[in-house]
């Protein structure tokens, strides 16, 4: 599924896939649509959200994002903080 919020010039999405095997959906509709949606309207830049590397062959930047979130449990706020933490570096 997608959601897309449209800015002043870009458009900003937030997608998610599925558990069945639809061949090519996700691409459609999380993406394609959204980079045809904003070429007709002339927008800038279409920001597929955080993650996935799969962004990358089809043209999307990566991008250092902010977000902020609280995790109450104790096990998995380490294990985020532990993932978050390898993550940065392989972005930097």
């Amino acid at each position: 599924g997608a959601i897309n919020f449209i800015g002043s010039d870009a458009l900003y999405g937030r997608n998610w896939g599925c558990i069945e095997d639809h061949p090519f959906l996700h691409f459609e509709v999380c993406y394609h649509q959204a980079i045809d949606f904003a070429i007709d309207r002339k927008l800038k830049v279409v920001e597929a959200g955080a993650q996935g590397e799969h962004k990358l062959a089809r043209g999307y930047r990566p991008v250092t994002m902010h977000s902020a979130h609280y995790i109450a449990h104790p096990g998995l706020r380490n294990a985020v903080a532990d993932y978050l933490k390898r993550e940065r570096r392989e972005v930097e």
